[in-house]
């Protein structure tokens, strides 16, 4: 008689076979997969979990398809207003049928860019990070540089000529440790708080309409509202008018994509984020129900037109290397003004979200860098280039690949499989752009639960550590942006500080703050390990040795240190990089004056979590 469990224990036990055999093979040993004998494994590591995690973080990132192109449509691209209209061109017939055309153009642009992007990132760096157009940047781009149709400061032509001129700039701070450098100025706190930023972020993107299971829309009278009410009970404002938490779509993603998927991990059931998303995806499309993904409107008509096609195909033809070169006049003022801008935006924006994203798949080393994070921020550089010659916003890491990352991603094949997703994407985009965001929501809230477990390592102990850290996480979700929560933190910081320290100064030491033993000590990214490889250089072959210190840091210097040395009541640290980023304390190198009698205190840190294995 067929035994089906037999069978399927069979069947099991192939694939693991299988897997093993990859495993151990050369392909296993390029991605330094577990077992295949390179140095360097990646523990815990095979190639069937990270292609299951790629198709994790491919399924959290396939709303950008739609999101992104929607959102640089806005921008007007290349679509001219005839003359004689309004500026905007609002009701107009051409400029609107201009723009359907650019929307299309722009859903092949983003599917092309995310899987290309991904697939180097992940061959290059071996890390799980997959790239795409960022969210928070496109709208940057669209309603604040160029503006709504082109109503901005800055036409749209000239700003891809400063995204394309920026990639270039960050290759070159890439290639002189200067991107490397930044991460390594931030002081240790800020960095987890960061991370953790990024997971109440998640969170909010998870919870909203645009992108999650719309249990929070933005209020008029309150920053925040509670929504949870059908899109056709949505006002002007966006604010629920009635019907408040009964939209069926909301408590089907709760239920089958957030507590059953939560149910499933507790029991550590391989593919729980997937099988969850693929569940309430599926419930979602038959039409004839309240809370179907095609509802008889006109968005859910045009929505189900596309979803029957199920394979089909659109060339890019009008925002393909449309780049203005020709900065004469006015232009030259107006690309200034857009390099700049860009510059400052995702160069924080960029280098945070790729740092916190290594550091939660546990690769950041005990010096705060992580391996080939040179040949990382060059890739994202370049990125950003290409993404210019499609027509496209600032590229930069995902922190949706969180997501992969706690399906157990952890080598550059997660990142390659959600690139080939992206890459089948542009023949199959009907079906694969079809997953409902109240599918994929609370993924993104789990995600940012696991994010959010990093705030027991922030010192909370003194306030000139803690104050910064707290303004940097809230930040984050309430500005809608990485780059601004990062800003205001470590402004926050250096005030403060500068502030506590000129007092301890002035004072000799007499007067220092509550828990003033309890700091962690900052260097500004000034320590003889810090510095790029050619200032080093300079420091031991140009510079006079006169002019050169000796390494020691200042007794009220802050600096980032779990160890504190007391030399006679002054304070003298040695540079370790990493305060929450390292799960073991590393030895203590003093440097004190010879004869001086050394008196240690060791300051204990809580340890980081681990991620959980879902197998």
């Amino acid at each position: 008689m067929f035994d089906i469990g037999d069978s399927i224990d069979k069947a099991v036990a192939k694939i693991h076979a299988l897997d093993e055999r990859i495993n151990r093979s050369t392909f296993g040993r390029v991605f330094r997969l577990d077992g295949s004998g390179h140095p360097k494994t990646v523990r815990g590591s095979s190639f069937f979990r990270e292609i299951r995690a790629g198709l994790t973080t491919f399924a959290t990132m396939a709303y950008i398809v739609a999101v992104n192109a929607t959102v640089l449509a806005d921008s007007g691209g290349t679509c001219e207003c005839p003359p004689g209209t309004e500026p905007g061109c609002p009701g107009n017939p051409e400029y609107a049928a201009c723009q359907i055309g650019l929307k299309r153009d722009l859903i092949t642009a983003t599917a092309a860019l995310s899987g290309l992007s991904s697939i180097v990132f992940g061959f290059l760096t071996n890390l799980p990070v997959s790239l795409g157009p960022g969210m928070g940047l496109n709208a940057y781009f669209t309603y604040q540089v160029v503006g709504w149709h082109g109503t901005g400061a800055v036409p749209y032509k000239i700003a891809l000529t400063a995204i394309f001129v920026e990639g270039f700039i960050f290759v070159f701070l890439a290639l002189t440790g200067m991107r490397q450098w930044l991460v390594r100025m931030i002081p240790a706190t800020i960095k987890t708080a960061c991370g953790v930023g990024i997971g109440l972020f998640l969170t909010e993107i998870g919870l909203s309409y645009s992108a999650g299971i719309g249990a929070i829309t933005g209020g008029f009278s309150t920053p925040l509202a509670i929504g949870g009410c059908p899109p056709e009970y949505l006002d002007s404002k966006g604010e629920c008018s009635s019907h408040i938490m009964t939209n069926p779509s909301m408590w089907i993603g709760i239920f089958l994509g957030g507590i059953f998927v939560a149910f499933m991990m507790a029991f550590k059931v391989k593919s729980a984020i997937v099988i969850g998303i693929a569940i309430v995806s599926l419930m979602s499309w038959p039409r004839n129900t309240s809370f179907t993904y095609f509802p008889y409107t006109d968005a859910g008509e045009d929505r189900f037109q596309f979803f029957k096609q199920v394979v089909a195909f659109h060339p890019i033809k009008s925002v393909l290397n449309v780049q203005q070169w020709d900065l004469s006049g006015t232009s030259g003022a107006q690309f200034a003004l857009a390099l700049v801008t860009f510059l400052y935006v995702d160069i924080i924006d960029c280098t945070a979200t790729l740092y916190s994203m290594a550091k939660f798949c546990g690769v950041v080393r005990e010096d705060g860098d992580f391996p080939r994070s040179t040949l990382a921020y060059c890739t994202d550089a370049i990125m950003i280039s290409i993404g210019s010659l499609f027509g496209c916003s600032p590229v930069t890491a995902f922190i949706e690949s969180g997501a992969g990352i706690a399906e157990g991603g952890r080598t550059g094949l997660t990142a390659i499989s959600a690139g080939v997703c992206f890459l089948v994407c542009l023949f199959f985009a009907p079906i694969l752009a079809s997953v409902p965001p109240w599918a994929t929501g609370p993924t993104l809230v789990l995600v940012g639960c696991l994010m959010i477990r990093q705030v027991v390592n922030i010192n909370w102990q003194y306030i000139g550590d803690a104050v910064p850290s707290f303004v940097t996480l809230a930040f984050m979700p309430f500005s809608y942006s990485v780059a601004y929560g990062l800003i205001a933190g470590m402004m926050v910081y250096v005030l403060l500080n500068t502030m506590i320290w000129s007092v301890v100064k002035l004072t000799g030491g007499r007067v220092t703050p509550s828990n003033w033993h309890e700091k962690e000590v900052y260097d500004w990214g000034l320590g003889t390990g810090d510095l790029p490889g050619w200032v080093r250089y300079l420091q031991r072959n140009v510079i006079p040795a006169r002019f050169q210190t000796d390494g020691r840091n200042d007794g009220v210097e802050l600096a980032d240190n779990d160890s504190v040395v007391k030399i006679h009541g002054a304070t003298d640290t040695s540079s370790r990089g990493n305060s929450a980023e390292d799960k073991e304390m590393h030895d203590l190198e003093g440097h004190p004056h010879p004869g001086m009698p050394l008196q240690v205190q060791i300051q204990s840190r809580p340890r980081e979590h681990i991620l959980p294995s879902l197998d």
